[in-house]
């Protein structure tokens, strides 16, 4: 009985399945998610420094994780606080904030070793921002008209 041909093995003289597939090896995409990890947390630095700039922090070149966090800090405690009694009109931008500063504290302390998490919450501590400064923008405009 002569095996299948799926079942023989392959031809010396044939290049098909012959050449390695770099997906294949782990190395290569451990690399290559390793870059792109990388990229996106360089993107995330920067957006959170322009923000930090935005609240009126000097940030300075090349921040890290904790610099910015101290930063949006700052912009926190300078922003009114919620009122005293449920129901009255207040400011949730501080409460974004500090959520945006305690998730950029949690990236600092993870530091390397888990990227995708600390993408994670260098992600959180962005949209926490952006909300609080979308709530700020209206309260502005109304101050100068």
């Amino acid at each position: 009985m002569t095996p299948s041909p799926a079942q023989q093995p392959p031809q010396q003289g044939r290049l098909w399945h012959h050449a390695r597939d770099l997906g294949d090896n782990p190395g290569v995409i451990n690399r290559e998610l390793s870059k792109r990890l990388a990229a996106g947390r360089d993107r995330r630095l920067t957006q959170l420094a322009d923000a930090a700039t935005r609240w009126g922090g000097h940030v300075p070149d090349d921040p890290g994780i904790t610099e910015l966090a101290d930063l949006l800090e700052t912009a926190a405690a300078d922003t009114p606080a919620p009122p005293a009694r449920p129901g009255a009109p207040g400011h949730p931008a501080k409460a974004l904030l500090a959520g945006a500063v305690e998730n950029l504290r949690a990236a600092a302390r993870l530091g390397g070793l888990l990227p995708a998490v600390t993408l994670w919450h260098l992600q959180r501590a962005i949209d926490q921002e952006h909300t609080a400064h979308q709530q700020t923008v209206p309260a502005q405009r109304q101050g100068r008209t």
